[in-house]
């Protein structure tokens, strides 16, 4: 071997990124940002790669959404939006540090954005357990006004409301009046909460 010759090293694995944040768990903040471009070239799903990482994170609930709350707000919309995805995982029930809604501020500022994938990811299982009505019917509406399919938001039917009705009707009837387009959307999420009464009619 010649002075100028290094040997080869191994590359990174996604395996190898999970054990290192299994025993140093601040050792994420690097392994995230190069999950995904590492599970491609092992032929798996990003995200996948990434919820992985995440779910390693060892210690107490308080400590891990800690941790996750910085990768999310150092990462680019790809990263974020792999955070988002992986909060019903970090949820499960099986699991001893549970995150509980204590990663609500995460998906609170998702939906503050423009941004079409993290408003689609922040309305996953996740959202639809912990967040709170209105914050719900807000972005239930925001979701039909930037033109994302409903069909994407996790728990529709079952938190579909009359106060989420009467909104979207609002909402068409302001698009109505200044000669827009309603978006078919908001007719789907009616057609959920304006179910006729199944009940006989009372004969006078």
């Amino acid at each position: 071997m010649s002075p100028s010759t290094t040997p080869a090293t191994n590359p990174m694995t996604t395996r190898d990124a999970i054990a290192q944040v299994a025993s140093d768990p601040a050792t994420i903040e690097r392994h995230f940002p190069a999950a995904a471009r590492i599970a491609t070239r092992e032929g798996r799903d990003g995200d996948a790669a990434r919820r992985e990482l995440l779910l390693a994170i060892p210690g107490p609930a308080a400590y891990v959404v800690d941790l996750v709350r910085r990768v999310y707000e150092h990462g680019d919309p790809a990263e974020r939006r792999a955070v988002l995805l992986a909060l019903p995982a970090l949820d499960a029930p099986e699991r001893s540090n549970a995150v509980g809604d204590a990663a609500l501020p995460i998906v609170r500022d998702a939906l503050r954005t423009n941004d079409t994938r993290l408003v689609a990811a922040a309305l996953g299982p996740y959202a639809a357990t912990y967040l709170d009505d209105d914050a719900w019917r807000q972005a239930l509406l925001k979701v039909i006004f930037m033109g994302i399919p409903v069909e994407q938001v996790a728990g529709l039917a079952e938190r579909s409301d009359a106060e989420l009705a009467r909104m979207v009707r609002d909402f068409a009837a302001e698009r109505e009046a200044a000669g827009r387009i309603v978006p078919p959307d908001a007719l789907t999420v009616l057609a959920l909460v304006d179910t006729p009464d199944p009940s006989p009619s009372r004969a006078d």
